[in-house]
């Protein structure tokens, strides 16, 4: 049986496992339909019992190795992690144009976003991920989760999690009092989205009386978290990490 972690120890385990993770999950990739269409996601199981169940929303890339990557490092504390597909068997778009064209389309069709989300979520329970869920996202991903958050499956979900996403809500949306607790990971360098944002969504969510907690990281750029690339912050993805498994540990 898998031991429960605190928070403190997740926080001091979370930078070793920024760099052990794909080394030892046992990952693999999950073919699934959707209303006929074809999609690939990818599941890294618990090794032993399951705490419970993360699902990972890709940016605008789709989904690839850095989600995988992610989704490995949760199974080795404990976690089933199930990272969905929003695009569609083998579209991966590569051109900025392309992907702008991707988000385009779903931010038009909020029932297609969140119907993909919620059967990536199916498809995990049909392969086995176990027990309460925490959604979380990446950049375009990040807007998906609080699309979820304010939802009516809101209630479905343990938690939420968003890191350097996008945080406007659509006219005639808003967030429920029951709901649970929303992780908000931003960049105070963040070019894309502005500190003026990260404050009304944080109005939004005082008035709505929904459970939230929100950590902006000096210096750190949109896309802080991403492995290799110019604007990673080790700093940054290391405390937002952190927090994100002081937040699974307190819901599941």
């Amino acid at each position: 049986m898998t031991p429960r972690l605190t928070p403190l120890a997740f926080a001091l385990l979370a930078p070793v496992a920024l760099f052990t993770g794909s080394a030892q999950a046992d990952g693999r990739a999950i073919d699934y339909a959707v209303d006929g269409e074809a999609f690939t996601g990818y599941l890294a199981s618990a090794p032993d019992e399951s705490r419970g169940t993360v699902l990972i929303v890709h940016d605008w890339d789709g989904l690839t190795d850095y989600e995988r990557r992610r989704a490995d490092m949760l199974a080795e504390l404990g976690l089933d992690a199930f990272a969905l597909d929003l695009y569609g068997q083998g579209n991966r778009p590569v051109e900025t144009d392309a992907k702008k064209a991707e988000t385009a389309r779903l931010y038009e069709d909020r029932e297609r976003m969140r119907r993909l989300t919620l059967a990536g979520l199916e498809e995990a329970r049909a392969q086995g991920a176990a027990g309460p869920v925490v959604i979380m996202g990446y950049c375009f991903g990040g807007a998906v989760v609080l699309e979820l958050a304010r939802s009516e499956q809101a209630g479905e979900m343990a938690g939420f999690a968003t890191f350097h996403g996008g945080l406007a809500t659509p006219e005639g949306q808003g967030y429920p009092a029951e709901s649970g607790p929303i992780l908000v990971a931003h960049g105070g360098a963040d070019a894309a989205i502005s500190l003026d944002d990260v404050a009304a969504l944080g109005r939004e969510l005082e008035a709505a009386g929904t459970p939230y907690e929100i950590e902006i990281y000096s210096g750190a750029p949109h896309a802080f978290t991403v492995f290799g690339s110019e604007r990673y912050q080790a700093r940054a993805d290391e405390k937002s990490w952190a927090a994100l498994l002081g937040l699974l540990d307190e819901v599941l």
